[in-house]
């Protein structure tokens, strides 16, 4: 791993070997970010030759940053590169389609990447706790790379989500509970049964898959900024890669000089601890009580990352948005009657965030705006059509 300097803890900056599986921070627990020697890669000749290598018919996806990933062959199912679609009624907003990912959505390219480093480093079990499309995905690559997956999730997830876990082979275990109550099976077993933990920023390499979403944003954008980042955040661990990513692109001279975008993490307000920390000028989250909301990927009752998320926004001049269900709910339908895409709950959030700050002000219509759908509505068709108020007796034609 040549361009690897090292592994840096997110909070105390302690430094750490990256030959080895790392988890955590020794020192203080803190998130560790990857560090890399980017000398090589300054420049902008550098960064007009991405794209243009030679890979014959294949399709290169988020590894076309290869200069700002492990050297390592990747263990890939086709992920990233995914559409910026503009939007058909508002001239200044885009959204980056993550439901084009393999299985559907942006966990694939978080798990696609640590499981490449889990192959190499030998790795033979992961398990993590999912509140459900990053255990489907994990279920996917861990199939591609040969690597027994042990998986946990609340019951009451999409059932899209079990239906990978078990056709990938995984082990899958369905825990009457949050995410919080899955992690904690993890913490309790993992040593016991050999398991390498692959839960969100409890591993570095998640980061790295995720931040390729900054890169491609900021390329498909002609390598420029856009005045705001509206990312659904449960775990966040998107919202806080594509922060590293624009301080590399910086490092690198890959980006035009101006400033970053305002980051709006966007959440459920049935499960909103960030949200709640934000509007009370914390530094980190408390853990929410009886979190319920049906965008399954916002329901995290405290992100292990809350710190960074925070931080980020504020560095940013964003915000944090708490949306209902019903407001959720009602985006998700007025995109797919108006703009023919039918977004993830999560991503409805987003949509029902920019129209929120439209309305009071935050942003202009003018504001060049790029909100993340993270995932396919497809995944989603027994909540939303539960919703709906459908059944398998309501729907199709009757001869």
């Amino acid at each position: 791993m040549p361009q690897i300097a090292h592994l840096e803890c997110s909070r105390c900056h302690a430094h750490l070997d990256a030959t080895t599986p790392q988890t955590v921070c020794t020192q203080c627990a803190g998130a560790l970010y990857v560090r890399y020697d980017l000398a090589s890669a300054k420049g902008v000749g550098v960064r007009d030759a991405i794209g243009t290598t030679a890979q014959d018919h294949r399709w290169s996806g988020m590894w076309r940053y290869g200069a700002v990933l492990p050297n390592i062959p990747p263990v890939t199912l086709g992920e990233g590169w995914t559409p910026m679609l503009p939007s058909r009624r508002h001239a200044n907003l885009y959204l980056k389609e993550e439901g084009a990912n393999p299985t559907g959505t942006f966990k694939a390219r978080g798990l696609a990447l640590a499981m490449t480093m889990a192959r190499s480093y030998g790795i033979k079990k992961i398990a993590m706790p999912s509140a459900g499309n990053a255990g489907g995905a994990a279920a996917a690559y861990a199939a591609a790379a040969g690597i027994e997956a042990h998986i946990f999730m609340p019951k009451d997830v999409p059932l899209a989500n079990q239906v990978e876990c078990v056709a990938y082979g995984a082990k899958m275990t369905l825990v009457d509970g949050l995410i919080s109550d899955c992690a904690r099976i993890v913490g309790e077993r993992k040593q016991e049964e050999g398991w390498f933990d692959l839960s969100t920023l409890k591993e570095p390499f998640r980061i790295e898959g995720k931040k390729t979403m900054g890169y491609e944003l900021v390329e498909q954008l002609g390598w420029s900024y856009p005045d705001a980042v509206f990312y659904p955040t449960g775990g966040g661990v998107g919202l806080i890669g594509m922060w590293k990513a624009f301080e590399e692109l910086e490092e690198l001279g890959w980006v035009r000089p101006g400033k970053r975008p305002k980051m709006i993490a966007v959440q459920a307000a049935g499960c909103a601890p960030v949200a709640r920390a934000w509007d009370q000028h914390e530094a980190v989250s408390q853990m929410w009580q009886d979190a319920h909301t049906f965008a399954s990927g916002l329901r995290v009752p405290k992100p292990y990352g809350d710190y960074l998320i925070l931080d980020i926004v504020r560095q940013s001049g964003g915000t944090v948005v708490a949306l209902s269900d019903e407001e959720i709910f009602a985006s998700l339908r007025d995109w797919a009657s108006n703009e023919g895409l039918l977004l993830s709950p999560e991503g409805a959030a987003a949509t029902a965030a920019y129209d929120h700050l439209i309305a009071t002000g935050f942003l202009n219509a003018s504001d060049r705006v790029v909100l993340f759908n993270t995932g396919s509505g497809n995944k989603y068709t027994d909540v939303i059509g539960e919703a709906l108020g459908l059944s398998e007796s309501h729907v199709g034609f009757s001869a």
